[in-house]
């Protein structure tokens, strides 16, 4: 993690300087309207939560008219063909040029892609007709927002720690106060319930899994930067954490867990002949992350395509009806937004909770011990 900052940090300096002007073209411009210029309410919700390769800000229109993005630009980290090439996601202008032989294509409804393009700024195809691409290390918005919810996350537990040592013995105040409860909540209704008397061994990553998980949920409520990366609306994130958790799981799994999946107590012998008790068992290893991951990753999808969609529904009646009905129902489209915004905010705790206490579960069944006859 401090590597990926210290190169998203250093990025510009190392970046082979082209300055040749870039090449405009239309085929790579991302797409929130139609051919009529009307909105495209599926272009906007997909792009506000799908990961990209600048922080958008906000647009604004100038005197003439035309309408300019403000956004903070990312670290492209680009191998092709064994060339590593390295610059800022400003070279791409929002999608409308070209840099390097690279252009960045989709956004809206469609995944956002760099694609190698030629000196005219045609996409180049391989062999079977698909287009050429190199191997994408980009730090995008995504990881982008994962180090500062981290560094925040950080700054947040140290301050705690330091505030125990300063005051010893007296009680906890403020953030001090809310990671001390945080804390005695994930250890002593997750943790001892669900793994037993040795907890303590796994009570640090159960921490780090509450705490990131209800963390990056609560910054994805937030609509402004640093915050509203939908980070744990992302399968790649829950995929990982769900991975940890299926790697120690299994690999803590004492030779009295194995020997459950293998030969299932109290099931009728001719189903272990037959082995499809053994079978559904071992289906069971595979499946408890994979529903770790879709719960948390559809959850807080949802939740946001909600209140996206409250709010588009304002201009579509508005292009639709004209402002006059637009501006009526915007009225019930903002109470809308404000209480699935607040179910969000219980929402983001119990999705870390779940995840927690699932994760600790799935490991005391992995340690359990045999109970003496």
């Amino acid at each position: 993690m401090i590597l990926l900052t210290i190169m998203a940090v250093t990025m510009p300096m190392m970046a082979n300087e082209d300055v040749s002007s870039p090449t405009d073209t239309s085929s790579v411009s991302q797409v929130t309207e139609d051919a009529e210029g009307s909105l495209n309410p599926g272009a906007v919700i997909i792009g506000h939560i799908a990961d990209i390769h600048s922080w958008h800000l906000f647009d604004y229109y100038d005197k003439q008219g035309v309408e300019h993005a403000v956004a903070i630009p990312l670290p492209i980290i680009l191998i092709n063909d064994g060339h590593v090439d390295m610059f800022m996601s400003s070279r791409f202008h929002h999608g409308h040029a070209t840099y390097k032989g690279y252009a960045l294509i989709g956004g809206g409804q469609e995944k956002e892609e760099i694609v190698c393009v030629d000196g005219e700024g045609n996409i180049i195809l391989n062999e079977d007709g698909s287009q050429k691409k190199p191997i994408d290390l980009s730090i995008s918005k995504i990881p982008a927002a994962i180090m500062i919810a981290v560094a925040l996350l950080i700054a947040i537990v140290l301050y705690s720690a330091r505030q125990y040592k300063k005051r010893g013995t007296e009680a906890p105040q403020g953030v001090q106060s809310l990671v001390e409860m945080l804390v005695c909540h994930v250890r002593d209704d997750m943790a001892k319930p669900m793994i037993g008397h040795k907890y303590e061994k796994y009570l640090p990553y159960l921490l780090t899994l509450f705490f990131f998980i209800f963390f990056c949920n609560i910054l994805g409520i937030i609509p402004f930067f640093p915050a509203g990366a939908n980070i744990t609306g992302n399968i790649v994130v829950t995929g990982v954490l769900a991975l940890i958790t299926f790697l120690i799981c299994n690999l803590s799994g004492n030779k009295h867990y194995w020997k459950d999946i293998f030969n299932t107590p109290g099931v009728p012998a001719w189903l272990k002949i037959f082995p499809l008790m053994p079978v559904v068992e071992l289906i069971g290893v595979f499946t408890k992350p994979i529903v770790l991951m879709i719960r948390l990753f559809a959850n807080m999808t949802a939740g946001h395509i909600v209140i996206l969609g409250f709010v588009v529904i304002i201009f579509i009646l508005s292009n639709t009806f004209g402002p006059a009905v637009g501006g009526s129902i915007s009225v019930i489209s903002v109470l809308l937004s404000v209480f699935i915004s607040a179910l969000e905010c219980l929402v983001a705790y119990i999705q870390a909770y779940v995840f927690t206490m699932l994760t600790s579960l799935y490991i005391g069944m992995a340690v359990e011990e045999p109970e003496a006859e």
